[in-house]
């Protein structure tokens, strides 16, 4: 008596698997759309994300040119005085070697 009740026991389970076994796929495609919208929505974020990445990005780039410009003008800034100086230290030296030479001519005299 034992074996019936037990071919019988296997046998209900069988059935009660399978049947869920059939049910879930169809549990899934009724979620399907929210799984979905889901991923639509989790895509309209990761955009938003990336958006705000490259605005940011975008920002820090306009300031480094800023920079730059700025580093430039400095450069030139210096170059300038830099000419400046040499300029006038060339133009003492060779006032010198003038007068050096005015003092040879007078004495040659």
């Amino acid at each position: 008596m034992s074996r019936p009740i037990m071919l019988v026991f296997l046998l209900v389970i069988l059935i009660v698997t399978s049947q869920f076994e059939w049910r879930q796929p169809l549990l899934e495609l009724d979620a399907s759309p929210s799984l979905s919208q889901k991923h639509q929505q989790i895509a309209k974020r990761e955009d938003a994300v990336k958006e705000k990445i490259i605005l940011s990005q975008e920002r820090h780039i306009q300031r480094l040119n800023e920079l730059v410009r700025t580093l430039q003008m400095q450069l030139l800034r210096c170059k300038g005085q830099e000419n400046e100086t040499r300029n006038a230290t060339e133009t003492s030296r060779l006032s010198k070697q003038f007068i050096e030479l005015e003092r040879k001519h007078i004495v040659e005299d």
